[in-house]
């Protein structure tokens, strides 16, 4: 993976917020589309993310635009199966025929296949999605640890 990398989410609980706070930690740029109000499942989404509102309050608006802004998108899950939003992350991704990698903590090395995925795809602008805190209390330390994987592999 080489620098910089830009990470973009939606700003939810769970995986969305989880990559942004990696993203800030190594000091890579970041963003993406939240929805209008900057609307989270704890209230709203602190200024300190760089994300621009979409038009409408419906976070199936703020989905599609991060996945056509970016030049690929991880879905991290913590069960191996895709459901609500993340499935309908996979769904945008493929309809725009844009890369999308589903990783859950079933798999094995997930920092290195998200590595491998980012170089093989040429990802400049990676978009992050899975489940919000409340569906998945573990999603956002799985992000957080994967991408961490991934970098150190890559990034050193």
């Amino acid at each position: 993976m080489s620098a910089p990398l830009k990470i973009v989410s939606g700003g939810q609980t769970g995986a969305d917020i989880a990559a942004l706070d990696w993203a800030i930690s190594r000091g890579l740029p970041h963003g993406g589309w939240c929805p209008r109000g900057r609307k989270a499942e704890n209230g709203v989404i602190p200024a300190k993310y760089h994300l621009q509102e979409t038009e409408s309050e419906d976070y199936a608006e703020r989905t599609e635009k991060n996945v056509v802004d970016s030049d690929g998108t991880v879905i991290f899950t913590i069960r191996d199966l895709l459901e609500g939003g993340s499935r309908y992350t996979w769904e945008c991704a493929m309809r725009h025929n844009k890369p999308v990698l589903h990783l859950h903590s079933g798999v094995k090395q997930p920092g290195r296949l998200l590595a491998d995925f980012i170089r093989e795809h040429g990802i400049r602008t990676l978009n992050v999605a899975g489940p919000r805190a409340s569906a998945e209390p573990a999603v956002g330390s799985f992000v957080w640890a994967t991408l961490e994987e991934a970098w150190t592999c890559c990034c050193r």
